[in-house]
């Protein structure tokens, strides 16, 4: 792939994909089938799911919303969501979304980049899925964290899901994704003057992660039979065991709060 600047990349991937099915080939795996990014979402939700409490009326942003699904889940269920995202087709589907789920009320969607966020105000509930994983540069990512940081109401919370394996690992790697160890972003926390609650896993099980470099390079009907046969035995692991097997998960829930006595800059 030639070099692309984050927004063409995004919005190629929404016109793409973000209006077909539930636009997980857009949000999830670029392209990937759809059994496949249904088991993503899977884990992803299970995951998070102990993070997404909220209370009637509570505000949320929601960053790198995509098609709005976490800010429809939030909305169903009381809050009043802002999510953004660098993508204007991806921001427009999530409104289409919204209206279409009965919640177009609860939620304001707006094109933003994450590097510039200024949204004047402050949240008790902030959520960023997949996002920091694809910002590349370690200076992007430094500030990237301190405009979330920047609107956490005092005592408010910051969950990110990423691609954190517990030790380095570069083959899946690209030009538009990296999967850095946990300790950078450990490190990259505290230095945006971030607190870790917690850290819980997603997806213990290594096949996904093994096969995934050489996917495309196989025969189309070779590739899909490795990739079902590997995602239907990760899957039930995955899904019951991946809060637990924090060490062994590729992804990890961090659970975040200002740090008590630093100035968010």
């Amino acid at each position: 792939m030639s070099e692309l600047l984050p927004s063409v990349y995004w919005e190629e991937r929404a016109r793409s994909f973000a209006h077909r099915g539930a636009g997980l080939k857009a949000v999830c795996s670029y392209g990937m089938p759809s059994f496949y990014n249904r088991a993503i979402d899977l884990c992803q939700r299970l995951a998070l799911e102990p993070w997404l409490a909220v209370t009637p009326g509570m505000r949320v942003l929601d960053v790198g919303c995509g098609v709005g699904r976490w800010s429809r889940e939030l909305a169903r269920r009381g809050a009043f969501v802002t999510g953004i995202d660098l993508s204007p087709t991806m921001i427009e589907e999530a409104r289409r979304r919204a209206r279409a789920d009965g919640v177009g009320g609860r939620c304001h969607f707006q094109v933003e980049d994450l590097s510039q966020l200024d949204l004047g105000e402050r949240f008790p509930l902030v959520v960023c899925v997949t996002v920091l994983q694809h910002i590349l540069e370690p200076e992007r990512l430094q500030t990237a964290l301190r405009r979330l940081a920047s609107h956490l109401d005092p005592g408010g919370r910051l969950v990110l899901l990423e691609a954190a394996p517990s030790q380095t690992v570069t083959r899946c790697d690209t030009k538009v994704f990296q999967a850095r160890d946990v300790s950078v972003y450990l490190d990259a926390f505290a230095g945006a003057g971030l607190a870790v609650e917690g850290i819980t896993g997603v997806d213990p099980m290594p096949f996904k992660t093994r096969l995934l470099p050489h996917y495309r390079h196989l025969p189309r009907p070779v590739a899909i039979a490795a990739l079902l046969g590997t995602t239907a035995i990760s899957l039930p692991i995955d899904a019951l065991f991946g809060r637990r097997w924090v060490d062994a998960s590729w992804h990890k829930v961090f659970v975040m709060r200002p740090r008590v006595g630093d100035a968010v800059r």
